[in-house]
């Protein structure tokens, strides 16, 4: 019955389908699929009830929010639909305002805390790590914690394998001390990866994430899906969880008008970013 099942042409997901699934998606993860994201949700529907045997977007979607194969299913479409795009070093401009935090505020400290929010398969954090390996030169001990939604993005983030089309975003400088060759496969070393912590978190839930005191949390191109009012509840969230003197990278536009209480605007034309100052406005 399946394999007959894959060989049909899907339906069309009608207005009352699309806005079930719509809604369902922002209340669990704050996704806010817009009208021209609906033929990436079609398409993911699609595949997945073809894989199952099923031929209903309603028998489908009740599977989803009612049965017993339910959490399954839920995490096998968080991930296919949530995981972004990303490569190495993205974003010149906060790569260079986080070098340069680095190199002016952590030499003399005895740890260094990074967060990337939203890690998707791992390049953002291994690109944090591989500049602050390179920058510290060991003088001070780092850490970063990776965190995401999707349990295959963090799997194939833990592993470390690149092809060498994603590898060419990173720095000549850099490749020779942080990467291992094996044909046209690259993996980043041992020594890097293990200063990487990969975590599973849903950012709606941020209140018990049980992570704190970061020197910088790097956020970049996640926010966008959100609606306003929930970013700045998820922006806030991140500032309780950021060092005296730390920053906070977010991607450009994300929000506007509006400063996190506690923190300062980092002035820099291209890049938005916050500063905890040392004395703090925050109650």
């Amino acid at each position: 019955m399946a394999e007959q099942w894959s060989m049909e042409t899907i339906t069309e997901l009608d207005d009352r389908q699309f806005s079930q699934w719509r809604e369902l998606l922002e209340r669990r993860v704050g996704m806010q699929l817009t009208e021209q994201r609906r033929s990436l949700l079609r398409t993911s529907l699609s595949i997945r009830m073809r894989e199952i045997g099923c031929s209903d977007y309603q028998e489908y979607f009740d599977l989803v929010v009612n049965g017993g194969q339910g959490i399954y299913e839920w995490s096998i479409l968080v991930d296919r639909l949530t995981v972004q795009e990303t490569r190495f070093f993205r974003d010149p401009s906060s790569i260079e305002l986080v070098s340069n935090y680095i190199a002016r505020h952590q030499r003399n400290k005895d740890q260094l805390n990074i967060w990337s929010v939203g890690c998707a398969t791992g390049e953002e954090p291994y690109s944090l790590a591989i500049m602050a390996a390179h920058i510290l030169e060991g003088s001070t001990q780092y850490s970063v914690t990776a965190s995401d939604i999707s349990q295959h993005a963090l799997t194939t983030a833990r592993e470390g394998f690149y092809n060498g089309r994603k590898i060419e975003a990173i720095p000549e400088k850099y490749r020779k001390s942080s990467l291992s060759r094996n044909g046209d496969t690259y993996q980043v070393l041992q020594p890097i990866r293990d200063r990487i912590c990969f975590v599973k978190q849903n950012v709606l839930d941020l209140d018990r994430f049980p992570f704190s005191d970061f020197d910088i949390i790097y956020c970049q191109n996640l926010l966008i899906y959100f609606r306003r009012w929930r970013r700045k509840e998820i922006i806030s969230q991140m500032a309780k969880r950021l060092s005296v003197g730390g920053m906070i990278i977010l991607g450009s536009g994300e929000v506007t008008d509006w400063v996190p209480d506690g923190l300062v605007r980092v002035e820099n034309e291209q890049t938005l970013a916050f500063l905890k100052p040392l004395t703090s406005r925050a109650k």
